[in-house]
């Protein structure tokens, strides 16, 4: 009974903590105004990624409806490409293929990250550790772009290996900060009152220290959204990215031969909202960093 009662006080003393510095770091976000524009124009990206994933917009992005570098008009905004496809059509079905790629990578790489850092952190030191750390130095010292061709050979086409081989990269680091910040946790008062009163490890683990690195995680996955959306352009425009549908690295890899003829218009509208969404990103995550900072949340 008293074992019930100690973890019971351990838990509601860490939930007192966890609610008051969040909500500094909500007020904190709050008064940053770098940080709510980043934060609504990215808001703004999302509405028109769920628009096209539920058919509201961007379905004609494949349709040869036009003539060949139709000018900007009422019908065609942004103008036609070189096969009469209409530019804003693609370009707003490839933010749909952005956010798909981003979350699906910063999801489960934070995932993988957070479990496998966790593990090694509360661990160190020991066989588990060492496996763990050199399965990310294995990874680490693999030039990106080449394993990506080597996973993409491998899988023979599969329309996921660009993100089956960003997801095996991209956790290593998430992987390295939980790591080090589990270090620190598990010689925490609390962690040591759940070791007194028989709390077995798995539940120390994930339910006392890992929800106390969430403030990193969520930092973390924001900066591998940025990173998927940035590779994804890049490996598409190399022909190792997107295979079934339009992105803005295909965008960009087809206007290459329209540049020479003078035509830039499919070039500027998937740089332009790339930039766009690739700097407003960046200032929400630099935003959400400051805020969850433990030493200025503390202050």
């Amino acid at each position: 009974m008293s074992t019930v009662l100690d973890t019971s006080t351990v838990e509601r003393v860490e939930d007192k903590v966890g609610e008051s510095m969040w909500s500094k770091a909500a007020y904190k976000f709050r008064r940053d105004r770098t940080g709510m524009m980043g934060l609504s124009v990215v808001a703004f990206y999302m509405l028109i990624a769920l628009g096209v994933a539920l058919g509201l917009w961007g379905t004609e992005w494949s349709d040869n409806n036009g003539q060949k570098w139709e000018g900007i008009s009422s019908q065609y905004w942004f103008g036609t490409n070189i096969l009469g496809q209409d530019i804003f059509e693609r370009a707003i079905f490839s933010t749909k293929t952005a956010f798909e790629v981003g979350l699906v990578v910063a999801v489960i790489s934070t995932l993988i990250g957070a479990i496998l850092g966790a593990l090694s952190g509360f661990f160190s030191n020991t066989w588990i550790d060492e496996i763990i750390l050199w399965v990310m130095g294995v990874l680490d010292s693999i030039p990106f772009y080449l394993f990506v061709a080597a996973i993409a050979f491998a899988l023979s086409g599969f329309s996921y290996s660009m993100h089956v081989a960003m997801i095996a990269t991209f956790w290593t680091t998430t992987s390295r900060l939980v790591r080090g910040e589990v270090i620190k946790l598990k010689n925490f008062e609390f962690v040591e009152a759940a070791r007194a009163v028989g709390v077995p490890q798995h539940i120390i683990i994930f339910r006392h220290i890992l929800p106390n690195t969430f403030h990193i995680l969520l930092v973390q996955s924001t900066i591998v959204f940025v990173g998927a959306i940035k590779s994804e352009v890049i490996l598409s425009f190399l022909g190792l990215g997107v295979k079934d549908g339009v992105s803005w690295g295909l965008m960009i890899a087809e206007s290459t031969l329209e540049v020479q003829a003078g035509e830039f218009a499919n070039f500027y509208a998937a740089s332009a909202l790339l930039f766009i969404l690739v700097m407003a990103f960046n200032m929400f995550s630099d935003a959400l960093q400051d805020a969850l900072d433990p030493k200025k949340v503390s202050a």
